[in-house]
């Protein structure tokens, strides 16, 4: 398993309510509308994107990605109405040891709906079965409640908060809370929640 084999021809990615596909430049207005959002940009390591040709210019970096075959994001596209309202990713992969750590980000407009969790469950058990990894990690400041809750939902566990661990471009330092889950254990819960839904078919 390498890189390029993965991100070579990045893999669509269904699920009940979402696609999860390549980011193309048609996006570019979709995505501006919540990348330009204080809100949506708050928690997050990139600035707000103040004009179009921010957007445009970050898309630009995503395709060169791709055609590079490095790691980039995959597009959340909402199936019922099509439009696009987020990215999710690997932001990094050690393939020496075989531990990947996931980042998202959603238009406001969608928060609250249990899409974010959907995608990265459908993310890790990617990263799982495809990627030959053994360790899945997740971080985010302090104050962010909510994606701290996605991961929880999502079965990782809580290890620790890393102190000044992440400088914005104000200067200013950051504490950041660290979340996992291992292969064996994200086998355990899916294994428990596919009992308890024959359970409650019979």
């Amino acid at each position: 398993m390498d890189i390029e084999s993965v991100y070579g021809n990045l893999p669509t990615l269904e699920t009940a309510r979402l696609t999860l596909r390549k980011i193309t430049l048609e996006d570019v207005e979709e995505m501006h509308s919540y990348a330009s959002n204080e809100e949506v940009s708050k928690y997050v390591t990139w600035q707000t994107h103040n004009t179009l040709y921010d957007t445009k210019e970050f898309i630009q970096y995503v395709l060169s990605q791709y055609e590079n075959k490095k790691v980039a994001p995959w597009g959340i596209e909402y199936k019922e109405n099509g439009k696009f309202i987020g990215t999710i990713d690997f932001v990094s992969w050690s393939l020496k040891h075989q531990v990947a750590e996931i980042g998202y980000v959603l238009s406001q407009e969608y928060w609250g709906k249990g899409i974010v969790t959907e995608a990265a469950n459908e993310l890790i058990t990617y990263g799982f079965n495809n990627m030959e990894l053994v360790r899945i990690q997740a971080r985010c400041f302090v104050e962010n409640v909510g994606s701290a809750r996605v991961m929880e939902k999502i079965g990782m566990s809580y290890e620790g908060t890393i102190r000044k661990g992440w400088k914005l471009e104000s200067g200013e330092h950051q504490d950041i809370k660290l979340y996992s889950i291992l292969k064996e254990e994200h086998s355990s819960l899916h294994n428990t929640i596919k009992a308890s839904n024959l359970n409650g078919q019979s």
